[in-house]
């Protein structure tokens, strides 16, 4: 899948789009469509990327993403299941003029806030328990429940998902190069990770692909792959008790504890130890 515009199917005589993701893992390529999504975590766990950023998603998470932004859902391997339930829809989906009516002015700064996505960081219970209620509604009670979610989003406290404003559309030759370097950061960072070796895989040379890179997700290369590895690592020390510091450390890609120490501590204000303790 190139990253260009990816065709949300719509269902007959249907409006606002519902869709249901379970099994094994998500769709897990880089992709991109007209859609604003807004999506529920309900079951699973593993790495967002989307624009320029990595994030974490798990349980009980909620994220709203903006038209045409680039962007995947990596679940972790050991994972049996997962699901998610997810509304597509654009400012036009209800006709032109539906979203200017001053009986909704209270929703207008939704679409302001997804312009950028962004993750809830309160009233996900609340807003959770209204997005499961989606699947079984009639296509009237739709429209009223999908007002009442908006509502409730541009209340909720929520956190940027990404700053940098992409074209309308990346082109073909691009978007195959970018799906190339993300699917091999995804499955290689945990090992040691050579600029001419990625490079290479597009055909490009280490100064090309730095300003090819850059121009596409505003940060560098190695930024993005250590924050790719701190996002792991986090997960880590969430999910895995078991494992000690150096052990996480080893499996995030990191060569010695104090670049690890530091790395993490620089995106995240604690170092390792301090932030398994906080959760």
């Amino acid at each position: 899948m190139k990253v260009q515009p990816f065709q949300i199917v719509k269902p007959l005589n249907e409006n606002l789009i519902v869709q249901i993701d379970r099994g094994k893992g998500f769709y897990n390529t880089l992709h991109q469509h007209n859609e604003i999504q807004i999506s529920l975590i309900e079951k699973g766990f593993g790495k967002l990327i989307v624009g320029d950023s990595v994030h974490q998603f798990r349980k009980g998470d909620i994220f709203a993403i903006g038209s045409n932004c680039p962007h995947l859902f990596k679940t972790e391997e050991e994972q049996g299941y997962v699901k998610m339930v997810s509304l597509f829809f654009t400012p036009d989906t209800f006709g032109k003029e539906f979203f200017h009516l001053p009986d909704l002015s209270e929703i207008y700064p939704f679409f302001d806030f997804a312009h950028e996505g962004f993750q809830l960081f309160s009233r996900q219970q609340e807003i959770g328990e209204l997005f499961l209620d989606f699947p079984q509604a009639s296509k009237t009670t739709r429209v009223a429940l999908f007002i009442e979610l908006l509502q409730q989003l541009v209340k909720a406290d929520k956190k940027s998902l990404t700053s940098f404003t992409y074209p309308k559309e990346i082109g073909n030759l691009a978007g195959s190069r970018m799906q190339v370097v993300f699917d091999y950061v995804l499955h290689n960072f945990q090992k040691e990770v050579r600029l001419e070796n990625v490079s290479s895989l597009i055909h490009m040379t280490p100064n090309a692909f730095c300003k090819f890179f850059k121009q596409r997700t505003n940060k560098t290369f190695f930024q993005f792959l250590i924050e790719l590895r701190i996002e792991h690592s986090s997960q880590l020390l969430r999910n895995h008790d078991d494992l000690s510091i150096a052990e996480i450390s080893e499996r995030s890609g990191f060569k010695s504890i104090s670049n690890f120490n530091r790395k993490f501590k620089a995106s995240k204000g604690v170092i390792p130890s301090q932030y398994r303790k906080a959760i």
